[in-house]
């Protein structure tokens, strides 16, 4: 095993890939890890020098603080691999920009662009095998930093640990997607940690899921925390409704997670001409577009699965089935999106970062 430096990390390769043990035809979403992790702790109030390893369990203090407070933040997003082998990321300024923006109302130290960026660039080079051709393969790609200073005194960590690691994917959702309408339960309140990617949002998602699956639906319409009558996203994705020949999608805020892949749809939308309006979209007026035959599409938004058409909704016991059309709107975004993505077609937005 031989290791070397590069850009000011370390880099300690793998003497064995596992990539031939892995079926890609067949993969579960977020099951399979490639050779490799980045690690980089902070400590003595600065950031270490980042290191690419093999990918492996690591020992932690059963008092570190992520276990006990919940400081644990994460992004989500992918990288294309082109037909003449190139590898991209797609905005990855904007996943940068909002991981620090989850760090800060966390408590937690802002990462440096030099570990995210170039470290997200390295561990790629060092994996490219890993990056399938085709449209529908990609890399997950998961950065995360969690607290490991040790103590159960309820304060911040001074310690953290930010990692890299990543998963070959294809599809994250299968299958046709129901979902039911919050009325009690709640994704965020204002002034809470709704706008950060904390893990914290998603565990309290897991229960209300749950009874939802329970009773058939795939996913639940989250409404706000103060009176339940505006709908604000879908599952873990940003949601997007099609009244008429116009797209509505809420505002983002202290609610609602700022999705790279939400305001790109709106600007492929406005690009091509469709008509968007971002505001508060009340379950009244959902439910009589349902009923008037004006609601034609319901889509969730967000980086593992992209764009997810949904095929109806329920709301206090009622269920609406969403018309079949052939002019969909979460169809054509989507195919314009995933073109960019894979190189198909140009980025005319700048969007794409080559590796």
């Amino acid at each position: 095993m031989s290791s070397n430096t590069t850009n000011e990390i370390d880099i300690v390769p793998v003497s064995k890939s596992k990539i031939d043990t892995v079926d890609f035809e067949n993969l579960t979403f977020g099951n399979v890890f490639t050779d490799h992790m980045l690690v980089c702790d902070f400590k003595d109030g600065k950031w270490q020098k980042p290191i690419i390893k093999a990918y492996e369990p690591f020992l932690i203090d059963p008092s570190a603080k992520v276990f006990h407070y919940g400081q644990a933040i994460f992004e989500g997003m992918k990288a294309y691999k082109d037909e003449t082998d190139s590898i991209w990321l797609f905005r990855p300024d904007e996943n940068f920009k909002r991981f620090n923006d989850s760090a800060k109302r966390l408590a937690m130290p802002e990462i440096t662009e030099d570990i995210f960026i170039e470290g997200l660039k390295e561990i790629l080079r060092l994996d490219k095998d890993w990056v399938k051709k085709g449209k529908g393969n990609t890399l997950y790609l998961r950065p995360f930093m969690i607290a490991i200073g040790s103590g159960v005194i309820a304060q911040p960590s001074t310690q953290y640990r930010f990692m890299i690691i990543m998963s070959p994917a294809r599809s994250y959702y299968s299958g046709e997607v129901k979902v039911i309408i919050a009325e009690h339960y709640s994704r965020a309140a204002n002034g809470g940690i709704g706008a950060a990617k904390a893990a914290g949002n998603y565990s309290a998602q897991f229960y209300p899921t749950k009874l939802a699956n329970e009773k058939g639906f795939q996913q639940i319409i989250w409404t706000d925390d103060a009176t339940h009558t505006k709908l604000e996203e879908a599952g873990t994705m940003n949601v997007f409704f099609r009244i008429g020949d116009t797209l509505f999608t809420a505002p983002t805020g202290e609610r609602i997670l700022d999705g790279v892949t939400r305001k790109s749809l709106i600007d492929l939308a406005r690009t091509i001409g469709i008509q968007v309006e971002v505001r508060s979209v009340l379950v009244s007026e959902l439910v009589e577009a349902a009923k008037n035959g004006t609601l034609k599409e319901i889509f969730g938004a967000g980086t593992a699965a992209v764009v997810n058409p949904i095929v109806g909704f329920s709301y206090q016991n009622e269920y609406y089935e969403l018309p079949k059309i052939e002019d969909s709107y979460a169809l054509r975004l989507k195919e314009k999106l995933t073109n960019i993505q894979y190189k198909i077609d140009e980025d005319t937005f700048g969007w794409t970062v080559k590796v």
